[in-house]
């Protein structure tokens, strides 16, 4: 496809976790390599600030006040997402954007209705199986969906659904595990385990991991661990594994991601659909504990479906073991038929081409929108990217 016109401005609302914010950094970076100008609307959280440091020359970034929706505290919900609104709406005046992008969570819904209200096409991203409450309502609104897994299209009440995959940044792509290890300080040639629990770390894996690390070391005497702990657990897991010496990296966090998964074997991990599309993107079998109080269970159905492809075991944090967590990652491990069919499932998972998909696709839909044939919306649809109509007659559910 041709470049757009430089003017043509998009902005994406990507705030509030990394889960979140990553992919939409992915197709802000597929969109300016298309010829856009990109803003990024993220929250004053701490891991929106950190992340976009170093990639402020290529974007936009503009900060709006945090909407987060807590218990029974609607008022205070209103009252913050009025203001998160205003600031969107004041921020694009000066330059109204041609499209406006959600990437999922209520930051994202003030950017898309004011977006919407200064005549802004509109989408959004849904990446986990079972749909946010905030996509699920912004889904009345907005031109077009996109869902990172088939089992979200019915969940979403729209005409047009696509299914793209979850966009990873650039940089998750298979690449050499010694090298990688290299980089890291590890031993190039001894298995590695990666522990990770998503940008804010997981007291509950970190304790569960503890507990199996004595089982881990009687089945893979020769591995090693990095282990991702967040800020609050990484003390109290640095001092309990300080005795296995260089053999184990205890971090509260680590930015390149990439390397670390490039290195891995297995990793055990939470169930968030941004660490599945990178888990999927690096080809690392995964034995999945999902947060146990994520917002509609949605990390749950999420680790279902990767176990059902075959690509991860999962176990509830309540019921997990010690000796089970150490089995599974074992098998994951050394087990070459296990690894196999770990690798292959990973393989159909992945969608490498998610964050271009989703740039085209709005990018096509400015030019529909432009040419003055929106009914012809069907023609924008590329290879490789399944489209799912529903009815307008109760197609949705």
């Amino acid at each position: 496809m041709s470049a757009p016109d430089s003017s043509l401005h998009v902005a994406i609302a990507c705030g509030g976790t990394g889960g979140h914010l990553f992919p939409g950094i992915a197709v802000g970076h597929e969109l300016v390599a298309r010829g856009c100008d990109v803003s990024l609307l993220i929250s004053p959280k701490d891991v929106d600030q950190t992340a976009v440091r170093g990639i402020a020359q290529e974007f936009s970034v503009i900060t709006l006040p945090a909407v987060g929706l807590t218990g029974r505290n609607v008022l205070k919900f209103a009252a913050a997402s009025l203001r998160s609104y205003r600031a969107a709406k004041a921020a694009f005046r000066p330059r109204p954007p041609q499209a406006v992008l959600a990437m999922g969570g209520f930051t994202s819904a003030p950017p898309v209705l004011a977006g919407r209200r200064l005549g802004a096409a509109t989408f959004l991203h849904e990446s986990n199986t079972f749909p946010g409450r905030a996509n699920r309502w912004l889904a009345r609104v907005v031109d077009e969906c996109f869902v990172g897994f088939p089992e979200a299209v019915s969940r979403l009440r729209h005409q047009r659904v696509t299914v793209t995959g979850t966009p990873v940044r650039p940089g998750f792509v298979q690449a050499d595990a010694a090298g990688a290890r290299t980089a890291l300080g590890l031993a190039r040639d001894k298995p590695v385990l990666l522990v990770v629990g998503g940008s804010q770390g997981a007291s509950g894996v970190n304790g569960l991991v503890l507990a199996a690390f004595p089982k881990l070391l009687e089945r893979l005497s020769d591995f090693q661990m990095v282990h991702l702990t967040g800020v609050a657990d990484c003390e109290r897991v640095r001092a309990a594994l300080a005795p296995f010496g260089r053999r184990v990296r205890v971090h509260a966090f680590f930015s390149e991601m990439e390397l670390l998964l490039g290195a891995a074997t297995v990793a055990v991990s939470r169930s968030g659909a941004s660490s599945l599309a990178e888990l999927a993107a690096m080809r690392v079998p995964s034995v999945l504990i999902p947060y146990p109080a994520a917002v509609d269970d949605h990390q749950r159905f999420n680790a279902e479906a990767f176990a059902g492809a075959g690509a991860a075991r999962v176990f509830s944090q309540k019921d997990a073991t010690a000796d089970g967590l150490a089995a599974a990652v074992a098998k994951l491990a050394v087990d070459g038929e296990a690894r196999h069919r770990a690798l292959a499932a990973l393989a159909e998972l992945d969608r490498p081409g998610a964050a271009g998909d989703i740039a085209e696709r709005i990018l096509r839909r400015l030019q529909v929108c432009q040419s003055g044939t929106v009914g012809r919306a069907e023609e924008v649809s590329q290879p490789n990217v399944a489209t799912v109509e529903l009815q307008a007659q109760g197609g949705a559910r």
